[in-house]
This record gives structure tokens, sequence and C-alpha cells, in this order.
């Protein structure tokens, strides 16, 4: 097997590092994965066994993340995105495909906005374009369970906030999902000295998905029961990329990645490769695209499943 590289890096004086596991005879760009606010970089090992075949695959502590400095207060994306920008560079890639989850979406899709010409193909998943107020109001009521030292109450508010446990709606092993969840949060939190300053920035955070994109094929995933932004909005964002893809996974929430953990990598592993994703496991047909907002250029490709 492969051995893998790590490399550390700095933006604006904050060290970070990525993980490479590169391939002999690679068939696409390299692939480089942006996860959630306490996803460090090996959080992905479903990645490296799908597309370990066929592209080097790029995982990272970004500043704020695992084990890379924590982020000044205040901090814009600019900088994330320069970091991101930074790892392509040290790779020594002219473009590489980006995969954003969550968090790593509205990372992703900025750093496409800002450099398309080194964005081969992006493909985004639970994107939280649409956060309403009371959503926010719930997360920070949960985050100060920390001010009384109860990061065990913090992670079983959060989880089950970020997921959908409506019986009559069926989730893929929706209780292991939860358990993960939780235990991951609570790990964090007693672990990482900057944790609980990364998730604040994460749940106050006010991502910027409007504007559209052009240039870049991109592919977006939603989990079927996704509460956090639902499908129907993530795939009118969806629609302002221009000649993009939509696809809902089933029986799955916003954690998609950790219920589908397979069927995601899969999905990613056919796009980046040029591959009918018609046949993949697990997709529900939707309707259309909805038609763009006025200014944008989005329209939509034939969806799989239908």
């Amino acid at each position: 097997m492969t051995e893998e590289i790590i490399r550390t890096l700095a933006v604006d004086g904050l060290s970070y590092r990525y993980r490479v596991l590169p391939q002999p005879a690679p068939r696409t760009e390299p692939v480089v994965v942006l996860g959630g606010a306490l996803q460090g970089m090996y959080g992905w090992p479903q990645m490296d066994e799908h597309l370990g075949p066929h592209a080097d695959v790029v995982t990272a502590d970004l500043p704020g993340m695992g084990g890379a400095d924590p982020l000044p207060p205040g901090t814009r994306d600019d900088l994330l995105h320069a970091a991101v920008t930074g790892i392509i560079d040290d790779l020594g890639a002219e473009r590489v495909n980006l995969f954003g989850f969550s968090y790593g979406a509205s990372i992703a899709f900025g750093c496409a906005r800002r450099a398309p010409g080194r964005i081969a193909r992006l493909v985004l998943g639970g994107v939280p374009s649409h956060i309403s107020e009371a959503q926010r109001d719930g997360w920070a009521r949960a985050v100060g369970r920390l001010e009384a030292g109860d990061a065990e109450g913090l992670a079983a508010l959060t989880a089950e906030a970020l997921m959908c446990l409506d019986p009559e709606r069926p989730v893929h092993r929706r209780d292991l999902a939860l358990r993960y969840v939780r235990r991951s949060f609570v790990h964090a939190l007693t672990h990482s000295p900057h944790a609980e300053r990364s998730l604040r920035r994460a749940l106050d955070h006010h991502p910027d998905f409007s504007g559209g994109l052009s240039g870049v094929p991109a592919l977006v995933f939603a989990g079927e029961h996704d509460t956090v932004t639902s499908p129907q909005r993530q795939r009118a964002f969806a629609a302002t990329i221009e000649g993009s893809r939509f696809l809902t996974i089933g029986e799955s929430d916003h954690w998609v990645v950790l219920e589908r953990p397979d069927d995601v990598a899969d999905l990613v592993a056919r796009f980046v490769t040029d591959r009918p994703l018609e046949s993949a496991p697990a997709l529900l047909p939707l309707a259309a695209l909805p038609r763009p907002r006025t200014g944008t250029a989005g329209h939509a490709l034939p969806r799989a499943g239908g």
C-alpha cells in the first residue's frame, strides 16, 4: 500500500497541515477533501478506499481544525481559501478535484469562486445554504452548555440538532451515527485545545452561497432527510451553478457521510473519473432543478435516476 505523506504549511502565520495518499498511476487530478468543523484529516478512510485506486487523496487540518493552529477571533473565510490554495500549490498541481462537506462545503465553494481555473471538478455535500435564526439560536443554547462544563450535554444536543430523529423518516444506521457523532464531539471538546472555539465559529458561521459559479463541473448531493438545510433548498443552490448535477441519497440525513459512507465515496469517485452516476447505489430521483434566481446562470444536466 502506498505510504501517506504529511506536509506542514503556513498561512498568515498560522500553521496547518495536509495528508496525501499518492497513487503510482492516477486517472484524474488529486482529490482534496474538506470536512466539517471538527473533522480532521484522518476522518475519511472510505475516501482512501474508493478514491485511492483512481487519484491521489488529500485530506487536511486547515487552521482551526484538528492539529492546526486555532483561528483568531473574527477570521474571514479568505484565510481558509488561501490555505487550500497553498495545498494545491504545494502539491504542484495545476488543478485538483475539490470535495467539501457541510462546513467544508462553504470553504470549497468559496475556493472555486475565487480561483475556478484551479478546480477540475467540484463536489459539495450537505450544503448549509440556508440556516434559520431559530436554528442558530438553538445551537447557541447548546453551546452554552460548555459554560457549565457540560461537554456531554452539548454533544447530545448538537448531535440531535444536526440529525433527523423522526421515526417516520427512515435513516440508515441512525442510532450508530448518533452515538458516533456524540462521542466525536465529546472527544474533540475534551482533547483538542481549540475545539470549542472551532465549534462556536462553525455554528455561528454565515457562509456566502450567493453569486453562482460557472466554468467548473459540479455535483451537489444531499441526504434525503437533511434537517440542517433541506434537499429542496440545496437543490435551489445547485441551480445557481452552471451545468451542475444535483442528487439525493436515500435514507440519510445531514450526516450522510456517516450513515452511507461507502455510497458517498463511490459517488465522488464516479464523478471525478467521469463515470456514469445513474447506477450509483442509494440515489433517489428528484424533480428537475428550479429556475435559477435572476442574475444567475445555473441549469441542470439530466439527473440521475430520472
